[in-house]
């Protein structure tokens, strides 16, 4: 048996509560690696291809007769990839934080490009996280203890520090290319430009403030 397999049989066992995850990917091959990882981590999954889909199975396409039902889905957690064709998941994920009744759901979004501002928007938006694909387990894991913990996570700090060590290595790179650049003597302005630099894993939005 293998190790993803006898982790999945092990939910089943477990006293943990199950969290109900929709995820959206128009990738078969994405939707199936996130489903895979998901269940590694005891969550029952549905899986859509499309945002349309997600807000028809959600109740927000304006048919009722298409939706399940939002208190019988008790959706914990959505999962969604950027680009889509339709509609993208920063729409998705605006079209969730304005309706009343499902913006409270925990949104993190997916991506294969490390595009800064794309990250900023969605965080902005509303969204808990923004993934860099491939996607984890260790990412997985810990969307999953965020949730389970109400919300309110206990690395509150570290999720300060990752912004931080984010917007620190991003400068720090840039400048030393400019650097290198300028010091080449075949270096033109077309060419000084400096390369993307390489940033952690996941990124997550700064933590909110808790009401008392």
């Amino acid at each position: 048996m293998a190790v993803g397999d006898k982790m999945v049989d092990d939910c089943s066992s477990s006293a943990a509560p199950e969290l109900h995850v929709l995820a959206v990917d128009d990738s078969l091959v994405d939707r199936k690696v996130i489903e895979r990882l998901l269940k590694i981590s005891c969550c029952k999954v549905t899986a859509v291809e499309s945002g349309s889909r997600a807000l028809q199975y959600l109740g927000l396409d304006g048919d009722k007769s298409n939706s399940v039902g939002f208190d019988a889905l008790k959706v914990n957690l959505i999962v969604t990839d950027y680009s889509m064709p339709g509609m993208t998941g920063f729409e998705l994920l605006k079209k969730i934080k304005e309706s009343s009744k499902l913006k409270e759901i925990p949104v993190v979004v997916m991506s294969s490009e490390n595009i800064l501002t794309r990250i900023d928007r969605c965080l902005e938006e509303g969204a808990e996280d923004f993934l860099l694909k491939p996607v984890k387990l260790a990412d997985v894991k810990r969307l999953t203890d965020f949730v389970l913990k109400g919300g309110v996570s206990k690395n509150d700090g570290a999720c300060m520090n990752r912004k931080r060590k984010l917007l620190d290595d991003s400068s720090s790179s840039s400048a030393d290319s400019v650097s290198l650049s300028s010091s080449s003597p075949l270096s033109s302005d077309s060419e000084s430009s400096p390369r993307h630099s390489s940033t952690p894993h996941l990124i997550s939005k700064r933590p909110r403030l808790s009401s008392s």
